[in-house]
């Protein structure tokens, strides 16, 4: 337990760092959006494409460990639309909670993987991913186009593009295909995707803290700790629970909690900004679960340890 504590900690020592380059000024601020897209549309999918690729998915740990996390995120989003009328906040803050609570931050979610359970656990991990996207990318545009600031109307076809348009579900489809037809290992072309994975986590991780904003945290509080508590203490364990339930393995498990404990997604301020969501909550909502997964991670690591 120990040894595994202490490969996550890295983790949020680069998130660390990404947040004081950010603060410091080391870079300028237009030079970030340009780094993160070279991690979202070229180093993650290097990384991702092989994992899955080469991952060995006939066991049914990957299938428990996806179905959980896709039957959690469908419970969780019919119970925020059914709190919809209780809530004393707007529209475009609506959406801001509904992203909060079931999207995650697959920047943070398989470095930790990677410390904890090694490359038979990211190729798994990565499969989840694959099953999680379309669904969470699914739900938020038609919340955000519901309730959004710039209501429009929603088509097929331009739900589609949105979800299509997503370089991180690409390359998870690109690896299923591979794998299920049983591409082998092709010289020259696998290597070259290790290499650009090999810059993606780390990379990805000081992205992850450069976008941290505690701005509205203080202002927000209330709102941004509430949904805090769903998708950091709620979540993780309908997740793991779930999984138990759909006769996953000890390892399927583990990764279901620890896609659970995730932190919200930096893309989902993106997506809020585009689409008329509330912005700066979403901002708040990431950075607060952000620095609340860093301390939840290790105690739900070890609660999972000791069951």
């Amino acid at each position: 337990m120990t040894a595994l504590l202490a490969g996550v900690v890295p983790v949020f020592v680069l998130i660390a760092i990404g947040y004081g380059l950010r603060k410091s000024d080391f870079l300028p601020d237009a030079a970030w959006r340009p780094i993160e897209k070279l991690s979202i549309h070229l180093l993650y999918p290097g990384f991702l494409i092989p994992a899955i690729w080469h991952a060995d998915i006939s066991g049914g740990g990957a299938t428990a460990a996806g179905a959980a996390a896709v039957t959690a995120v469908l419970m969780i989003s019919a119970l925020t639309l059914l709190a919809r009328p209780l809530m004393k906040i707007d529209g475009p803050s609506y959406t801001s909670v509904f992203q909060g609570v079931i999207r995650w931050n697959s920047f943070v979610f398989l470095p930790v993987i990677q410390a904890v359970y090694g490359p038979d656990g990211l190729a798994l991990a990565a499969v989840v991913i694959g099953a999680m996207i379309p669904v969470t990318n699914v739900l938020c545009v038609i919340v955000l186009v519901r309730w959004g600031a710039d209501q429009r109307e929603l088509s097929a076809v331009s739900l589609a593009k949105a979800i299509l348009s997503n370089p991180i579900l690409i390359a998870c489809l690109i690896g299923l295909a591979l794998n299920l037809t049983g591409v082998p290992r092709l010289s020259g072309i696998s290597e070259t995707l290790e290499l650009l994975g090999g810059a993606a986590l780390p990379l990805g991780l000081i992205v992850a803290g450069a976008g941290l904003s505690f701005a509205e945290v203080a202002r927000r509080r209330l709102t941004i700790t509430a949904v805090s508590i769903v998708k950091l203490v709620i979540t993780p364990f309908l997740m793991w629970g779930l999984c138990r339930l759909y006769g996953g393995s000890e390892t399927a498990q583990g990764i279901a909690l620890l896609c659970g404990a995730a932190p919200g997604a930096a893309a989902s301020y993106i997506l809020a900004r585009q689409m008329g969501g509330d912005a700066p909550l979403m901002a708040g909502i990431v950075a607060l679960t952000t620095v609340g997964c860093a301390a939840g991670i290790p105690i739900l690591l070890a609660l999972f340890h000791l069951a």
